[in-house]
């Protein structure tokens, strides 16, 4: 039951929030599909969750009944469940984007046009230690504030001062040739490097500028580096791809040891008027996923950082499913 109402909830994309107040349940985000919007809740069922972006608007209701518990309200059903404390971010992460700006200007992506700051190192050591003992991880994603070579170094060196707090931490950049090995060697516990499309022509169309054959470049040396189940690449479901392109991404990145992450597309961007896949492609998409992890020894289980260990945004196989 879980991964159809998970799908229904990731096609819907916001709820509306009411009832007894619920700050300290609410997330911001610099980054991904909540970028720049008005706040996230973490709705959990059973051990399971889903990320929310909240709206007046939204066709989801959940009612806050006081101490984190809700009930939701969706096509006419009613579910009882709970709020999650975020860390940053989401629950059990210090989930940091240091430069909430960039330089590129893919179409699916509202960083650019944000014109977000760089934060400081002190500020995110800051961050983490004000939630610190509370999360199991540090993630730290990142825009491009003048350049892909000199945002790698900055992030390196905001790693190296986060290694006090001897947590796993996992790094999502654009990488370029070297990358992988340069965070290994700073201290990086995983990587996500995001191919975005399920092929090539896509990506030239959706991420002008860069490169989508150096990022599976860089994916493929970090695997003997990090190890299999600790290397990831978020890949848009919504941009126009075929299902037969999307297995066969999905394919060929599992024979290569790295975990898909499947999003589905959040209308953003360029791309607001695109419609995001429906409930049954999600899951439809979901199940390839999980036959490819299979067929080729993956566990996204065993993914100690960022999104296949929040799991909020995505339907992962047998987290989900």
């Amino acid at each position: 039951m879980w991964a159809e109402l998970k799908a229904r909830l990731l096609h819907a994309g916001t709820a509306n929030l009411t009832g007894v107040k619920a700050d300290d349940f609410i997330a911001a985000s610099r980054a991904g599909p909540g970028a720049g919007k008005a706040g996230s809740v973490f709705f959990s069922m059973d051990g399971r969750r889903v990320r929310l972006t909240l709206s007046e608007s939204g066709p989801v209701m959940l009612e806050h009944t006081g101490n984190g518990h809700v009930v939701l309200r969706f096509e006419g059903r009613e579910y009882e469940g709970i709020l999650e404390r975020p860390g940053l971010h989401c629950p059990r992460q210090a989930y940091l984007t240091i430069t909430g700006s960039c330089i590129f200007q893919c179409r699916y992506c509202s960083v650019w046009k944000n014109r977000g700051s760089r934060r400081s190192i002190d500020e995110i050591e800051a961050m983490v230690e004000s939630v610190f003992p509370g999360i199991d991880a540090i993630s730290l994603t990142s825009g491009v504030l003048t350049g892909i070579h000199e945002e790698e170094a900055y992030v390196i060196d905001v790693v190296k001062r986060l290694l006090k707090f001897r947590l796993p931490i996992g790094v999502s950049i654009y990488p370029e040739k070297g990358t992988p090995f340069r965070l290994k060697s700073a201290g990086v516990s995983e990587v996500k490097f995001n191919l975005e499309t399920a092929t090539d022509h896509l990506f030239s169309v959706m991420c002008p500028g860069l490169s989508r054959g150096e990022a599976f470049a860089a994916l493929c040396d970090a695997v003997p580096l990090f190890g299999r189940n600790h290397v990831f690449s978020n890949i848009i479901l919504g941009l126009g791809e075929s299902d037969e392109e999307m297995a066969g991404c999905i394919e060929n990145l599992c024979q290569n040891g790295i975990i898909p992450v499947i999003r589905p597309l959040t209308p953003g961007g360029d791309l607001a008027d695109f419609q995001p896949p429906e409930p049954s492609r999600i899951l439809r998409i979901a199940g390839i996923h999980e036959e490819m992890l299979q067929k080729y020894g993956l566990d996204p289980g065993a993914a100690l950082t960022m999104c296949p260990a929040c799991t909020g945004c995505d339907l992962i196989p047998w987290r989900d499913t």
